[in-house]
């Protein structure tokens, strides 16, 4: 018994439980103080990162939905039509190019897979509904994300940091309405003429390609392009172009707006920074947005 007494007092069996009579001894395995910190700091890291993600997706709702309220408020005709001229119009250009290009490959590449199963014909279908359901909408959204949608970010930052924003509150306009409002309205007219603009030419560059170079049969291919076509996709396409323009909108504006609130840079760098986060967010909810809209209308 001493012996056993003596022992448990040895330094270093602190956490050994004592001998139970007629069993063996149990030993309690406690964990370190470093292994606690380590997960302490983990869940802490995920837990504030979480909060800061919900945050800012609440703040951005609450921000469009006061700009959007505000679009019928407002009568900035003038301003609207502006901003249709430079988000849509200036847009088209790079649109209409990318349309073209999109059109010619896919009509490049569904040619040469269709032929392996006899199923030529069908080239006008595929081409048709692709671009109509998914590449129109998704491909002009991203165009338009990185010409107009940066420009926006680097206005208002811009507008921000050189308390333009500021002297438009002291001067009782809101900032909101005056310059977020004909944006957004702007945005939600241009992506679905855009989106209209890009599928009529991405099949264009699918006849080029599959008519005119490869040889397949003109009359077949409009034939098809017309009977797969139904107004369900037609308006699918749109209804996709609506939610990626207020999206596009919100998100570029949104960074521009509050760019003096970040907290990886100020001034002229937080205006830079700003506008690479509107870019790359409003891409990554494009896709995120279309398939769950898609998911909604199948």
């Amino acid at each position: 018994m001493k012996e056993q007494d003596e022992k448990k007092r040895l330094p270093g069996n602190e956490n050994e439980a004592p001998y139970e009579k007629g069993g063996p001894a149990r030993t309690a395995v406690l964990p370190s103080r470093g292994q606690s910190n380590i997960a302490v700091a983990f869940f802490a890291f995920i837990g504030g990162w979480a909060i800061r993600v919900i945050g800012n997706f609440g703040a951005i709702a609450v921000f469009f939905f006061l700009a959007f309220i505000n679009i019928f408020r407002s009568k900035q005709i003038r301003e609207i039509t502006n901003q249709v001229y430079y988000i849509g119009a200036k847009s088209s250009l790079i649109v209409i190019l990318v349309a073209l290009f999109t059109g010619m490959v896919l009509g490049l590449q569904l040619f040469y897979t269709l032929v392996k199963f006899g199923s030529v014909g069908a080239l006008g279908s595929a081409i048709s509904l692709s671009l109509v359901r998914e590449l129109g909408p998704v491909l002009t959204a991203i165009m338009i994300a990185a010409r107009a949608g940066s420009a926006m970010a680097a206005e208002i930052g811009i507008l921000r940091n050189s308390e333009q924003i500021d002297a438009l509150y002291t001067m009782g306009i809101d900032p909101v309405r005056y310059l977020i409002s004909p944006r957004i309205a702007a945005s939600i007219i241009s992506f679905p003429l855009l989106t209209a603009f890009f599928d009529l030419v991405g099949i264009i560059g699918g006849y080029l390609t599959g008519v005119v170079l490869l040889g397949t049969n003109a009359g077949t291919y409009f034939y098809r392009v017309q009977s797969s076509l139904g107004i369900v996709d037609i308006r699918g396409g749109f209804i996709k172009s609506l939610v990626f323009g207020a999206i596009v909108s919100c998100i570029c504006c949104f960074q521009g707006y509050f760019c003096h609130m970040r907290n990886d840079g100020f001034g002229a760098r937080s205006v830079g920074m700003a506008t690479v986060s509107a870019v790359v967010i409003s891409c990554v909810l494009i896709l995120v947005s279309d398939y769950v809209v898609t998911s909604f209308l199948m």
